[in-house]
């Protein structure tokens, strides 16, 4: 069994990246692709030095969705059975990545997992989430904070204790485990979106045809820093492609979304 990985890069801090690439060489993962969108090639000499690392640099800003396809497919050349989509402010203890690849190979069906991702102060995050209306994604940051939180109960699945496994048909991309044979069927990341919105339309292009499972008997630490809450620049990003979004899967008619958000309430609340 060969097991791979990818992080798309953008002006990392090396530490942090350090930090997340040890984790998984300790952890079992075989080779760790570095898909850098910088605008230089600052971290070639870094990544260079570390075992088990093979950098590149893309010449430009490719988005999330382009860089991790350029490592998936280098990923599906060399025969990876799974690999894993991460990125670099995760980090995890050993015991992650043998459990997570134990119970796929227990489960046929399921395409992809998400542990259970927590804050740095062991605080709950919530990363997987209903499919999101155009309120969820665009609405509500100019909505009353009452309004906002009363929105996002439902929508991050806040009424639900992250205890126990579930079905779910989007997963927060910073910690995606794919089986690779899966693509043959649902094909990688969707490129129009530059970043944002391809962790959504993945999962729910998996989700159609497997199960795509949050699973909480792994657990890592994401730090997160919502980047489109503090820059004009980054939110306006996110409203870009979020409409790019909903123009592909529906703005009001979509069918899918209300049958899936609708089961997700009946199982799970």
């Amino acid at each position: 069994m060969k097991l791979t990985a990818s992080i798309v890069t953008y002006i990392t801090e090396r530490k942090e990246l350090k930090k997340c690439i040890d984790s998984m060489l300790a952890d079992g993962i075989d080779h760790v692709y570095i898909s850098d969108n910088s605008p230089s090639d600052d971290l070639r000499s870094f990544c260079e030095g570390l075992s088990n690392v093979e950098y590149f640099f893309n010449g430009k800003n490719l988005g999330y969705g382009g860089g991790h396809n350029a490592a998936i497919r280098k990923a599906i050349a060399c025969g990876s059975d799974y690999h894993l989509v991460i990125n670099a402010d995760v980090y995890f203890n050993t015991g992650v990545i043998p459990a997570i690849t134990k119970y796929m190979s227990e489960n046929e069906d399921v395409a992809m997992v998400q542990p259970n991702v927590l804050y740095p102060n062991g605080e709950q995050q919530y990363t997987v989430r209903m499919l999101p209306t155009p309120a969820n994604l665009i609405f509500r940051r100019f909505l009353p904070d009452s309004w906002g939180e009363k929105m996002n109960y439902k929508y991050l699945l806040k009424f639900n204790d992250h205890k126990h496994e579930m079905n779910i048909p989007y997963h927060h991309g910073c910690f995606m485990f794919f089986r690779v044979k899966c693509f043959d069927t649902v094909g990688l990341f969707d490129e129009r979106f530059f970043l944002y919105p391809e962790d959504i339309d993945i999962t729910r292009r998996m989700h159609k045809h497997f199960r795509t499972m949050f699973w909480p008997g792994a657990v890592v630490t994401h730090k997160h820093c919502a980047a489109s809450y503090k820059s004009n620049k980054m939110l306006l990003i996110h409203m870009k492609n979020m409409i790019k979004y909903f123009n592909k899967w529906g703005w009001i008619f979509d069918e899918e979304r209300k049958k899936w958000n609708a089961e997700i309430l009946e199982k799970y609340s």
